[in-house]
């Protein structure tokens, strides 16, 4: 079943309309196609960002807590192994 749309309506400068209807032209889609691939294209580059961030106070707090941590010869190591036929994996 496909996902239900809602109409959203964008107040943007006369300018940045005339880009967006350029561009349009060039790609051969529509204004509209081309804003819905923008604004989706944001949507999952700012989760992911959120997402690295929770990770990382995630990190840190467990850090804090436990005081573990992964030597700088482990990280070397497991560097180095990359791109060769031992790769190893990420240590932890």
């Amino acid at each position: 079943m496909p996902t239900p749309q809602k109409p959203m309506a964008i107040k943007l400068p006369d300018s940045d309309r005339t880009r967006l209807k350029r561009l349009a032209d060039v790609k051969k889609r529509s204004s509209h196609w081309l804003a819905k691939e923008a604004i989706a294209q944001y949507l999952n580059r700012e989760e992911a960002v959120e997402r690295f961030r929770e990770e990382t106070r995630n990190r840190w707090e467990e850090y804090r807590q436990t005081g573990s941590t992964v030597s700088n010869e482990a990280i070397m190591e497991w560097l180095e192994s990359w791109g060769s036929d031992n790769e190893k994996k990420v240590p932890l």
